[in-house]
């Protein structure tokens, strides 16, 4: 045994230990999976064995669910069926699983059986819970940094391995629906209250064994005669108002493009109209069925596999550990008000500078605002915001950065003003400290120049608000070291967000993508489309926010500053167009977005959104034609993939997982689609093409075909096959 170890003792119980080797938490495996049902069946063929206990052997957790590689194997090994060996792997799975439940309990009479309990030293995910709730009895240590759910749904899937089945005949469809559509994970005593699991024990481990030993009642309640499900079933009067309900909430809430949603949503309503074991079939072909979807496959590898080899550094150059002690964050506006709180929180000493003590100052509130609110929400205790805030210098002076390691300069937008501050600190900072700009525009390389170390130079891009976007972009410059990128990658790694490494060019990648996006809407809202169609096109497409709503909170006083330094640097070859005269006329106008109340909508005292200003289409007149949703659709996407693209064959991006995970993590990029690349994998190179030169003959050559597509266009080539982990390796 490798994976699960069995070990039986004098008072008849047999205890099954979950321990991957080389693993930091257990993820379930093919391997895994035979191991386990040989230590059940060796437990249920000992007479000498009372019962069993199944736990985990490494500290602080049960398991981190399935390893999802596993599902590409069971479809590759499937060969011209790949629906009927993933529908058969999953049956196995629930095969098992279900010989846990009935543990050796006559089919009839429900007697006789084995008591098998499930012990959770911490986080338990996935099908880390699917086999506890198997179980007959679940024991979670009281670990309040342990977190307990399904989140299946948050990678394009949903539990499919009686998760879905279980969670609802035990708790009901309503009280499950949190857990099952949203992917919520909670504490052993949440996850207790909220009935997941049965026990939270200071000692778990003696809690449950005298659990086993007291000759315990087994049988599921779904197993009893009479069994009605908790709050109804369909077609039950309350049950039917939550299914209605259910119904309502998934596609408000996903608009309808999220396949695992709403087969999540089939599998719970068929299933609850049928008897235990066909609902698990049902669950099983549904889960299929998801599992059958590109978008599922898309998403898997972006959000759960790339995510995952990119925040362990698959890019990071082979150099020590650069992991950082004390960081100097220059500016303490918003920016540098949320990466000093980041920092602070993962637990280095930060020194915040700001030209005078008052913004210091207010810098630094904001991280006490922050922890105020985690107090008010029972996340965070007093002790702990003042530990945070004891960790943060909010001062004046430069040379409180005399020992440092790592600076990130997030001052004014002005290639002047930067430069003189990279003189100024570097003249007091540790000659091996490494120095980043946060800018989110101006060039790495042209910044760099006011460096006497530009090796020690490098872009750290964050995205606002600072503490809750996932994603960071690191920026190389021509003249940028590996110890500063390792430098920057480690950092990212501290403060536990996801990293993309890319080339300096105007724009860099994710601006590169989102402006054009941008500007694609406002230059159809100039054009008389009408901007609800614009935005409700783009939630339709899956993006949290339509390009019009987006440049209302991003403010249109932001876009013209961008527009008028892109029309200097660029002289004669800027493509202008009706966005730059939509945009320049609503700032003349003193309608900045959400900031000043006033911008594409109208806004309350309050700031909030009260409907689309009519006053634009007094100058921008709504045309009487409108435009197919397709039409206003294929606009937005392909704005922003070609331009993904293009910096694959400008050499910003060296890795293409990089440019999906960044676009999902980054600005929202269709997460169904598993990102740019993955679109264009899933649609096809030779129709992406063919949707360029549509798109070119009739609005213009920024739809022109990039080079690159055109030859993959031609030649019928895959994005991931070409550039994919599996196409460099080789």
């Amino acid at each position: 045994m490798t994976e699960f170890h069995y070990a039986t003792d004098a008072d008849g119980i047999a205890t099954i230990t979950w321990d991957v080797p080389g693993k930091s938490m257990n993820v379930m495996s093919f391997v895994g999976l035979e191991e386990l049902e040989a230590c059940f069946d060796k437990a249920m063929a000992d007479d000498a064995v009372k019962g069993i206990i199944i736990t985990s052997g490494k500290e602080g957790s049960f398991a981190g669910g399935m390893d999802l590689n596993l599902l590409a194997v069971m479809k590759e090994q499937a060969g011209d069926d790949p629906a009927k060996g993933l529908f058969d792997g999953i049956m196995q799975m629930h095969t098992l699983l279900r010989k846990i439940e009935r543990a050796g309990m006559d089919p009839k009479t429900n007697k006789g059986g084995k008591p098998v309990a499930c012990i959770l030293p911490g986080t338990a995910a996935g099908i880390g819970l699917e086999l506890p709730l198997a179980c007959h009895r679940i024991f979670a240590a009281d670990n309040p940094k342990a977190r307990i759910g399904l989140p299946e749904i948050m990678v394009g899937i949903f539990p499919g391995a009686g998760g879905t089945t279980r969670f609802v005949r035990k708790m009901g469809a309503m009280a499950a629906s949190p857990f099952l559509l949203q992917g919520k994970m909670v504490e052993p005593k949440k996850a207790k209250s909220a009935g997941i699991i049965d026990e939270v024990s200071e000692d778990p481990m003696a809690a449950a064994r005298e659990w086993v030993l007291s000759e315990p009642k087994i049988v599921k309640p779904w197993d009893e005669k009479g069994y009605k499900m908790p709050g109804g079933d369909p077609y039950h009067p309350a049950g039917y108002m939550t299914f209605v309900g259910a119904n309502a909430m998934v596609n408000g809430n996903t608009w309808g493009v999220y396949p695992a949603a709403k087969a999540l949503l089939s599998a719970v309503y068929e299933g609850a109209q049928v008897p235990f074991d066909t609902a698990l079939k049902i669950e099983a072909r549904w889960f299929t069925h998801v599992l059958m979807n590109p978008s599922s496959s898309a998403m898997i590898r972006s959000l759960f596999v790339n995510k995952e080899a990119l925040e362990k550094g698959a890019n990071r150059p082979d150099v020590p550990d650069q992991r950082v002690k004390k960081i100097g964050v220059l500016g303490a506006g918003m920016m540098g008000a949320g990466i000093a709180l980041v920092s602070a929180k993962a637990g280095m000493d930060v020194v915040l500078i700001d030209q005078n003590q008052e913004a210091a100052d207010r810098g630094k509130a904001y991280s006490e605002s922050f922890m105020d609110k985690g107090i008010a929400r029972k996340k965070a205790t007093p002790e702990k915001k003042e530990a945070l805030l004891a960790k943060i210098n909010a001062t004046t002076d430069l040379d409180a950065l005399k020992d440092v390691d790592l600076i990130i300069e997030a001052v004014f937008e002005d290639t002047k003003v930067k430069a003189e501050m990279t003189k100024k600190v570097e003249a007091i900072i540790p000659e091996d400290a490494i120095f980043a700009s946060n800018t989110s525009t101006l060039p790495i390389t042209g910044l760099a120049k006011a460096s006497v170390r530009a090796d020690q130079f490098i872009g750290i891009h964050f995205f606002s608000p600072v503490e809750k976007m996932a994603l960071v972009e690191i920026i190389k410059g021509k003249e940028t070291g590996d110890r500063a990128v390792a430098k920057a990658l480690d950092y990212v790694r501290q403060i536990r967000k996801t990293p993309i490494v890319v080339n300096d060019d105007r724009f860099f990648y994710a601006n590169r993508c989102i402006i054009p996006y941008i500007n694609e809407g406002v230059m159809m809202a100039g054009e008389g489309v009408s901007r609800p169609l614009i935005d409700h096109a783009a939630q339709l497409l899956g993006f949290p926010v339509g390009p019009i709503q987006l440049v209302d909170e991003t403010s249109l006083d932001l876009g013209a500053k961008i527009a008028k330094a892109t029309m200097e640097a660029m002289g004669d070859a800027y493509p202008k167009s009706i966005a730059d005269d939509v945009t320049f006329w609503m700032v003349d106008e003193g309608r900045l977005g959400r900031k000043s109340k006033a911008g594409f909508f109208d806004y309350d005292e309050k700031g909030k959104r009260l409907g689309y200003w009519e006053g634009f289409n007094e100058k921008f007149p709504m045309a009487d034609d409108q435009p197919e949703l397709t039409e206003v659709q294929r606009r937005l996407i392909f704005s922003q993939v070609l331009e993904a693209v293009r910096a694959l064959e400008a050499g910003v991006l060296e890795d293409i997982r990089e440019g999906d995970v960044g676009a999902i993590l980054g600005w929202g990029f269709m997460p169904w689609s598993g990102g740019p690349f993955s679109w264009l994998d899933i649609v096809g190179a030779p129709w992406a093409a063919e949707q360029c030169d549509a798109l070119q003959a009739k609005f213009g050559d920024r739809f022109a075909c990039p080079p690159l597509l055109r030859e993959m266009a031609d030649k019928n080539q895959s994005f991931y096959g070409r550039f994919g982990p599996k196409a460099a390796a080789a």
